[in-house]
């Protein structure tokens, strides 16, 4: 019988594991760094030099933020249309006298791939959790031509029943409804084939977004999500902001053991900004079919409404060049001249977003950060924790809301005008691995809204004190740092 083996006194295999690690530890050094951020390329080569195959292991397989090729390719194909398509409208009457930074950061989100700035929108914020799902099933059953669906996690469940009996009765009218959600946050998910069925069974047509088949010829980076949650219907009423259509514990067996439920905005818009949101959707449904809907590409109906807002949807994640997000908020913390509120349930930021925050700290202006005190995801809260001192420090309040409950609102308001509300995260992961969707709001009716859910918020908070955070015991300190740590890995 044939023996293959080393022979362990034989010392040129010795020589070929030497070479071969130093093969690959001079090739993480040229490939790991290249256009990756500092803090990321140091975990990955840090990953890759203490845990070798491992780390080199997960590299090949989630090393690239990037979409396929293909992918980016129809992206900026439909972004070049988008633009070209919009140059000549009439967007409606813009507010008067909008600060010299505002249009910069507009013209600049618009460069960077965002829809133009409209105006003459409305905007009303819904801050209930099951009123949410009951006004966007109420929208659905005034359809007359079409139902446009994207969201993260759609679940077929009891909270969610009305939401899909509307559907059902579009459907049966005649309605075309078109549906998007995620393939890998639904996949294994409570109800997932109950709710594929249901889908199929009232005859809409639904497709899910990036989806992990390799079977099927359908292959990318696996931890990519699509994180967008809209609804748009007839090209006059649209839905955008942080809520998934489920049950507020998403139907998982530890969020209902531990008494958990989700806390989300929604905003109910009408106006020119729904054929944005609108565009966001058929750019998504052609990357996911290579269809394009020609019959509402080919003519924006930009519907006037009883508002005077203006507002400008930015659609980010990997398939576009910037990370569009993230400049944005740059942009709001540098303008802001004496307030900030931000709430965000998971909060890890890149070092850019801290030293804005820092910075706005220190030259005399008022943040505030809403955070959950109790998290779901135990690497995610922890690194977030470990940012709280130099936040606390640089005179960050700090505001805990109470659990059982997790805060999942994504909002920004700055000083008493300009808002943003969508689906980014302020993390790591909404910078650069998920698709999403956030909207510029100017006006300072709708940051009144805001404030309204802010006031909300805080009354159901606790605040954390530097004095409180110093007590933290040596082991959450270890583990918050380790977080922090594996947080660069993208």
């Amino acid at each position: 019988m044939l023996e293959i083996g080393i022979d362990l006194d034989d010392p040129w295999w010795l020589v070929a594991v030497f070479v071969f690690d130093l093969v690959i530890r001079v090739a993480a050094v040229i490939i790991v760094p290249r256009n990756r951020r500092p803090t990321a390329a140091m975990a990955w080569l840090l990953a890759i030099y203490f845990i070798p195959f491992v780390g080199v292991f997960l590299f090949l397989i989630i090393g690239t933020p990037r979409l396929p090729r293909k992918r980016r390719r129809q992206q900026r194909a439909i972004n070049e249309y988008i633009q070209q398509a919009t140059a000549d409208l009439d967007l409606g009457t813009l507010r008067p006298d909008a600060p010299e930074w505002f249009t910069s950061l507009v013209r600049l989100n618009t460069n960077l791939g965002a829809m133009p700035l409209s105006g003459d929108n409305d905007a009303h914020l819904i801050s209930d959790y099951q009123e949410s799902l009951d006004a966007m099933a109420g929208a659905i059953r005034r359809a007359e031509r079409y139902v446009h669906v994207e969201f993260y996690i759609l679940q077929s469940d009891a909270a969610t029943d009305n939401f899909f009996r509307a559907l059902e009765d579009a459907t049966a009218r005649g309605v075309t409804v078109r549906v998007l959600l995620d393939h890998w946050a639904n996949r294994g998910k409570p109800f997932y084939r109950q709710t594929l069925k249901r889908l199929d069974a009232m005859g809409a047509s639904w497709h899910l977004m990036l989806p992990v088949q390799p079977l099927r010829g359908k292959y990318q980076r696996p931890d990519l999500r699509n994180h967008r949650k809209l609804l748009v219907i007839d090209g006059t009423v649209a839905f955008m902001g942080s809520q998934n259509v489920t049950d507020s514990t998403y139907n998982l067996r530890k969020n209902i053991r531990r008494g958990l439920h989700w806390v989300d905005l929604m905003a109910r818009l009408e106006g020119p900004v729904v054929e944005s949101v609108n565009a966001v959707f058929l750019s998504d449904w052609y990357s996911e079919t290579n269809e394009i809907l020609s019959d509402e590409v080919d003519e924006f109906d930009l519907r006037r409404s009883t508002g005077d807002l203006d507002c400008q949807i930015v659609p980010s994640g990997p398939g576009f060049e910037f990370e569009n997000n993230l400049r944005l908020f740059l942009g709001l913390m540098y303008a802001a001249q004496r307030r900030i509120v931000l709430v965000s349930p998971y909060f890890v930021p890149d070092e850019s977003i801290l030293n804005a925050i820092t910075t706005a700290c220190h030259r005399g202006i008022e943040v505030e950060l809403f955070v959950s005190e109790e998290g779901d995801q135990a690497m995610v809260y922890h690194a977030q924790r470990s940012y709280y001192e130099v936040l606390l420090r640089a005179g960050v309040r700090i505001w805990m809301y109470r659990k059982p409950y997790i805060l999942h609102t994504k909002a920004m308001t700055v000083d008493d005008e300009v808002a943003v509300i969508g689906s980014s995260n302020m993390d790591m992961r909404s910078f650069g691995l998920n698709m999403e969707i956030s909207m510029l709001v100017r006006g300072g009716e709708f940051v009144d809204e805001m404030r309204r859910v802010e006031d909300k918020y805080r009354s159901l908070s606790r605040e954390l004190t530097l004095e409180e955070w110093q007590k933290q015991p040596l082991r959450s300190t270890v583990l918050d740092n380790l977080a922090r740590l594996t947080s660069a890995l993208q």
